[in-house]
């Protein structure tokens, strides 16, 4: 198992393994709960095993304190076509209430700009409800660039198969 070494020695960060499938959906849970989004949490242990661990489509690493897990964070690559190559995009990123201002969080984000910078990322990409005040100044002082021109766009639920349809022959 692969760790990340921190400054602080009763906290490690470590890449997940099928092992921890609840304590991600844990995780997950407890984010959507903090959003106010529980209600949209459809992911399950068997779906979190098949997408993270057999088709490999995104990575979970979970921050440690003294072995108790209290924060993760789940990312995948992203293509960037003005930068011509892969870099990454932050899916969650989240500290367990209890163990919040402790530098957990920094050491996370540090973490993913070293696997980014490993990867010969150029980008480390992410969203942030514009509600979530801490969050974003959290960020802004790590020195990420918010990027208020841009508008995001979701096409979801049936109206993903309902564009879709239009390239069928009638």
């Amino acid at each position: 198992m692969t760790s990340i070494n921190t400054p602080d020695e009763n906290f490690i960060i470590r890449h997940a393994t099928k092992d921890d499938s609840q304590l991600i959906l844990d995780f997950i849970t407890s984010l959507a709960i903090y959003e106010h989004m529980e209600d949209q949490v459809v992911a399950t242990i068997a779906s979190i095993e098949k997408t993270l661990f057999e088709l490999k489509q995104a990575e979970v690493i979970i921050g440690e304190a003294k072995g108790i897990p209290v924060a993760f964070a789940l990312f995948y690559p992203n293509y960037s076509t003005f930068l011509g190559q892969a870099n990454l995009f932050l899916e969650d990123l989240y500290v367990l209430e209890t163990h919040r201002g402790k530098g957990y969080g920094k050491y996370m984000l540090a973490a993913l700009a070293k696997i980014a910078h490993d990867r010969g990322c150029k980008r480390l990409d992410w969203w942030c409800l514009d509600w979530n005040t801490p969050s974003i100044e959290f960020y802004k002082k790590m020195g990420a660039d918010h990027l208020e021109a841009w508008t995001i766009f979701r096409l979801q639920h049936g109206n993903i198969p309902k564009l879709a349809s239009l390239l069928e022959k009638k």
